[in-house]
């Protein structure tokens, strides 16, 4: 698996440029097309990308992208290898907005920190949220809660606040509701079949007793908005051990039920900052087109190897 550097499509006008019926069939990524920066985009599908996602992402037709699925940089949470200030979030979100398709969706996972300044949080993820939705014209469609089985954040008696055990997964659609959802059961649940009737507060304050439908195709064994997951050392978020070489990466699974309930097979699913590559390892198992960019050369490498594996039959080498 090839990692693509962004230096390759500085060029872009010399791209975009038709080619000779010989030079096209040498060059099987491509497909011959005028549309303005088709040529280069078909060459980044199925790819990790090394460069800036601002770059890559400005060289995309709009309307291209079926799913983003991504976790931006954590208030400076974290170093990511020294690349975490140069984070342009309002830039990075209208680009995101033009290359989504409409009724595409766009999986926000970010998390807060504690401001030592103010002794407060930020809630920088909250401004984002508004951001997306105020200026960029996207929908909210629903606030998701990603619950950690454990802390990665300790916090001390002195700061006077529980410990910090979720992040928030803010999910924004573009024009309509989603194009595609694919919800997902869970079995565990139990159905409240036995109830004929339930009791519903009317307007006036009033309480009326009302018939249940249960023909009506409400699924009660539907997972809810709050996912809980395994996180912490090896093993549990993935078992690509130079996946933990990256400072922040979430669980495989988190990116796995979020590909399938709101993408389809061959959909393309993207990853602007896609670190050590869970969103596009998952989406390749899933046979769905990815596309991962990332910054720092390093994370884009281990994002390849990983892609290997799941290309060798989706079992990770343990001595990686």
């Amino acid at each position: 698996m090839r990692v693509i550097h962004i230096a390759e499509y500085q060029n872009i006008a010399e791209l975009q440029k038709p080619k000779k019926e010989s030079e096209i069939s040498k060059d099987h990524h491509y497909i011959y097309d005028y549309n303005s920066g088709q040529a280069l985009f078909e060459r980044m599908v199925d790819k990790i990308v090394n460069g800036d996602c601002i770059e890559v992402l400005h060289s995309f037709p709009d309307s291209s992208i079926d799913t983003v699925i991504t976790s931006p940089p954590y208030n400076d949470q974290r170093e990511y290898n020294g690349y975490s200030k140069n984070f342009e979030f309002e830039t990075i979100a209208h680009q995101l907005y033009r290359v989504l398709k409409p009724g595409g969706v766009l999986v926000w996972v970010v998390g807060d920190s504690v401001s030592p300044r103010r002794h407060g949080e930020t809630l920088i993820p909250l401004r984002q949220a508004l951001y997306f939705k105020d200026v960029c014209g996207f929908i909210m469609h629903d606030t998701m809660i990603y619950e950690k089985n454990c802390f990665s954040f300790p916090s001390s008696r002195g700061e006077n606040r529980y410990h910090q055990v979720f992040e928030y997964m803010f999910v924004f659609s573009k024009l309509s509701k989603p194009k595609t959802f694919n919800p997902i059961i869970n079995d565990n649940v139990k159905r409240i079949e036995n109830r004929r009737h339930s009791i519903h507060r009317q307007r006036d304050d009033s309480l009326k007793k009302v018939k249940r439908n249960t023909s009506s195709g409400v699924n009660l064994g539907m997972k809810t908005n709050i996912w809980k997951y395994n996180t912490g050392g090896y093993g549990t978020s993935s078992k690509f051990r130079d996946a933990y070489k990256h400072p922040a990466i979430f669980p495989e699974q988190l990116a796995v039920d979020h590909i399938l309930s709101w993408s389809n097979e061959e959909d393309i699913v993207l990853d602007p900052m896609c670190g050590s590559g869970t969103t596009p390892a998952m989406a390749k198992k899933l046979k769905r087109h990815f596309i991962g960019v990332d910054i720092c050369e390093e994370y884009c490498e281990i994002a390849s190897r990983r892609i290997v594996e799941v290309d060798k039959g989706g079992q990770y080498n343990e001595s990686h």
